[in-house]
């Protein structure tokens, strides 16, 4: 586990990767800045389950080959971590380079069947990273780690596994939410695909979790992490 100083997180990236032609699709389905829905999104009992006749417009069926999950830590973040003489650092095959985090992305798959569909949500499926994550320290010794992140694109939720000091807390908790009111247009990088501007919030579970844990109120539900970043390989 590595740690980094506050000077370091400031410049630090987060992100999510797809891939091709469905990362628009994907960052598309995130919910605006301020709201709790989206058109790509609905509750279960509004949901419609894709019938045996519907074809998704586009599909990627394994993700395994993508390249990795990055996001640019917001400064209300850092405070809001530093005032409690936290300490972030990285977990397994996570990486904290130039300012820059990185969880690699191990599997997953993702079908878009489109706005106009009847299905929805109209992205379905997730993007795994297992083996990896964050921590953040007490200057008690208090460890909380966040890893095998889960990115649900239908849902724009990030889910993941909690360790109290090496005791499973939660798996599978619903961790952040992720926000698409401030995209920016798809650019490429050679034959990558990259599109960024969707922010990360913390969610009501993790913010309690993280509350009762360091026994602070400083972690409110909605606080914005920071901004991130999708990374596709398209070949």
């Amino acid at each position: 586990m590595n740690a980094f100083t506050r000077k370091n997180i400031t410049k630090t990236t987060l992100g999510l990767v797809a891939s091709g032609a469905l990362i628009f699709s994907l960052a598309a389905c995130s919910m605006d800045s301020g709201t709790s829905t989206d058109t790509s999104s609905s509750s279960s009992s509004s949901s419609s389950e894709p019938s045996a006749a519907s074809t998704p417009a586009a599909s990627i069926a394994d993700l395994s080959n993508g390249v990795d999950t990055q996001v640019a830590v917001d400064a209300s973040f850092v405070d809001a971590i530093t005032s409690l003489g936290l300490t972030p650092g990285v977990v397994g095959t996570a990486t904290f380079t130039d300012g820059t985090f990185a969880f690699p992305i191990t599997g997953g798959n993702v079908d878009y069947y489109g706005p106009d569909s009847d299905v929805r949500p109209y992205v379905q499926g997730e993007i795994d990273h297992d083996g990896s994550g964050l921590s953040l320290t007490s200057a008690d010794g208090t460890v909380v780690e966040l890893t095998d992140f889960r990115i649900d694109p239908g849902e724009s939720k990030l889910y993941g596994t909690v360790t109290a000091n090496g005791t499973v807390a939660a798996e599978d908790a619903y961790l952040f939410n992720l926000y698409g009111g401030t995209l920016k247009p798809i650019q490429m990088e050679g034959s990558n695909a990259v599109l960024e501007g969707t922010t990360v919030h913390i969610s009501p579970d993790a913010a309690s979790l993280l509350n009762q844990t360091f026994k602070t109120d400083a972690v409110q539900d909605e606080m914005l992490v920071g901004v991130a970043k999708i990374t596709a390989a398209t070949e």
